[in-house]
């Protein structure tokens, strides 16, 4: 029986826990909570009624708000928190992991203060002499529909690939798919880069433009992607597979994007300091956007549709504004 540990009751962790209570695998699981209070909710009504209503949770699962308690002899620990926790989270965990622990990352968004990927903090906050296993979890994936064991796939990727054919047999269950991958750096800059597009996305529908422009805008925030990705030693294929184009889809067209709904309300003249006073979940692009367009600059990569973003985001910048200056930049090449 392996002994598994899930840092983050939001609605993906909590989606996560169901669906490995599914697999052919007996596992023992294991949800933590920065919370008490939703854990404690969870806990008591099995049910996430803060990030996951509807959905009912096994009695086996194990809730609880102390750390310490839902390590203590896992073998695996998916770590599904908001990028700009995570690095607190781990280091946290850090003194009560098992050596040779496996840590599987399905955080999408970069480190805002220092434009890091979840598998790098987790390299550096995790001491070497625990020999921490390490990979990440991506792809297209609402949470609700995983739960309720609606069809989904998603990518399991690491540098080991032993690690990465162990996971993918683990984690199999009913509907739920997983494919292997290497690439790192590319599952994750694809999953932290797809949710700056899907906020443009979203200022689209809020402004009222149609299909058009939507389209245009997933095609040409692919190309961005690939390129920062690629010029950073991303393979080109993770972009047009499940970690980039997949998810990239999903989230700029799903009515349960978070990130959309931010664009689409921006689109419609709110403020963003009123739209995230009215979300109880995190919308990873607002945080990351500004990661993004560092990062770029330090590589000489272009954005402009993040560059646009960023400044509707951070600089004021009003959303027809930036659709202008997206639309009237200099003819070119695709």
């Amino acid at each position: 029986m392996t002994r598994i540990a899930i840092l983050g009751a939001g609605s993906w962790g909590t989606a996560l826990a169901l669906i490995l209570s599914r697999t052919a695998w007996a596992h023992e699981i294991s949800l933590w909570g920065h919370d008490r209070v939703v854990a404690e909710s969870i806990r008591r009504d099995r049910e996430n009624r803060a990030y996951l209503p509807g959905v009912s949770l096994p009695e086996q699962l194990r809730v609880t708000h102390e750390i310490r308690e839902v390590l203590s002899g896992a073998e695996v620990i998916l770590g599904v928190m908001p990028s700009a926790y995570a690095r607190a989270v781990y280091s946290a965990a850090a003194n009560s992991l098992s050596k040779g622990a496996i840590i599987v990352s399905a955080t999408k968004g970069l480190e805002p203060s220092t434009h890091k990927r979840a598998s790098q903090l987790i390299s550096e906050v995790i001491p070497s002499s625990l020999e921490p296993r390490i990979a990440v979890l991506s792809g297209p994936s609402f949470a609700v529909e995983a739960a309720r064991g609606e069809p989904t796939a998603v990518v399991l990727a690491s540098h080991d690939a032993a690690l990465a054919a162990e996971l993918q047999e683990e984690f199999a269950a009913p509907n739920f798919r997983l494919y292997t991958n290497d690439d790192v750096l590319g599952v994750e800059l694809a999953g932290a880069m797809k949710n700056v597009i899907a906020i443009a996305a979203g200022v689209c529908q809020g402004l009222g433009l149609g299909s058009n422009a939507v389209a245009a805008l997933i095609t040409r925030g692919l190309a961005e992607m690939a390129r920062l990705a690629i010029a950073l030693g991303g393979q080109p294929e993770t972009l047009s597979g499940l970690a980039g184009l997949g998810d990239l889809v999903l989230t700029c067209t799903g009515a349960l994007s978070r990130n959309r709904q931010v664009g689409i309300e921006l689109g419609k003249g709110r403020s963003l300091m009123e739209v995230l006073a009215g979300m109880r979940m995190v919308a990873e692009g607002v945080g990351t956007a500004a990661a993004l367009l560092a990062l770029a600059g330090e590589n000489n990569i272009e954005m402009p549709i993040t560059a646009q973003v960023e400044a509707i985001l951070h600089r004021g910048k009003s959303p027809r504004e930036a659709i202008r200056a997206i639309m009237e930049r200099p003819q070119r090449r695709e």
